[in-house]
């Protein structure tokens, strides 16, 4: 008689988000002896810088469910000028932490209504509204900023740089955010309009989905997750500057994709957005500990993405 129960063990190694795991472990084995650091230290600053990339690549891979051109180029943009406007609001005083929170989740909101507005009125591609979107939230941070480096107040700047148990307090974030996504595409009626969209934007929409309603909450989401994550990295580097994003913009999308989320849509891969994010910032690591260039980094990491989506489009990276 033939056992007809799922085994376990087949049924994880098909997800392809143990990939990404896979991947980080080795390259985190690779580095500790390259190195020659403390594998401690090195997991501490993995999770650490993984946290920034996870969290903006949250609300990127969200976006990117939507379908086909779907992607939110005004993130480092969006970083910016939230971290901006909120440290200079704040301008060091321990009593406006909390308002200065809410003054960079407020830019993100404001940032996320703009984006789709561009996308639903003026109906051009959502990678050409947010990339057009993103010049004008530069130039107002450049307007703000005026070069200035204004510093976090100090206990904000504890929390960012800090931990409790060997986990930093970023990661913290980081994870309990990975968790509601979770909760949202898994649990809730709105994950499930969210993968619709993405597999069949018109059944969607006969079948009584509020595609605009979702679509506008998906593009708001993105840019609050990357006001967060401007104003956490802002509080942990010591201050906002011009670039603090830039690196951003490939690195949300390179979390996705390396984490097994479908590029063309209609499925998402929460856990593998964390594993991508250890890999990317270990696979760094390791080429800077061979001395290698910041463009010979730049090449290696992008061969890498191009690799992993041959690889997803080959294999149909299923959930």
């Amino acid at each position: 008689m033939n056992d007809t129960r799922p085994n376990p063990i087949r049924a994880v190694l098909q997800k392809p988000w143990l990939w990404a795991y896979l991947a980080a472990g080795l390259t985190f084995a690779a580095t500790s002896l390259i190195a020659g650091s403390g594998a401690g230290s090195l997991f501490y600053a993995a999770l650490t810088f993984a946290s920034f990339s996870a969290i903006v690549g949250i609300g990127q891979m969200l976006v990117i469910t939507l379908g086909p051109g779907n992607i939110d180029l005004s993130i480092p943009a969006t970083m910016t000028l939230a971290a901006t406007l909120a440290l200079k609001f704040m301008d060091t005083q321990t009593a406006l932490i909390l308002p200065g929170l809410l003054v960079a989740i407020g830019v993100g909101i404001g940032c996320g209504v703009v984006n789709f507005l561009l996308i639903l009125l003026l109906r051009i591609p959502p990678i050409i509204a947010t990339l057009s979107a993103s010049f004008l939230y530069q130039s107002l941070a450049i307007w703000s900023n005026r070069g200035l480096r204004i510093k976090p107040p100090e206990p904000l700047a504890d929390f960012a740089t800090g931990g409790a148990l060997g986990i930093p307090n970023v990661a913290v974030v980081g994870i309990a955010l990975a968790i509601c996504a979770w909760l949202l595409l898994e649990r809730a009626i709105a994950g499930r309009w969210i993968s619709a969209i993405g597999q069949n934007l018109r059944a969607a929409r006969l079948s009584g989905v509020p595609v605009n309603a979702v679509r506008f909450g998906i593009y708001v989401n993105s840019a609050i997750c990357a006001a967060l994550t401007g104003f956490l990295l802002a509080s942990f580097s010591g201050g906002a500057n011009l670039n603090m994003g830039t690196e951003y913009m490939l690195m949300s999308i390179a979390v996705v994709v390396i984490g097994g989320s479908s590029i063309g849509g209609g499925n998402s891969n929460v856990p593998g957005i964390w594993g991508a994010a250890l890999f990317m910032f270990l696979i760094v690591s390791m080429l800077n500990s061979y001395g290698l260039g910041a463009g010979i980094r730049l090449i290696l990491t992008g061969l890498v993405i191009v690799g992993v989506v041959t690889l997803a489009s080959r294999k149909g990276y299923d959930a």
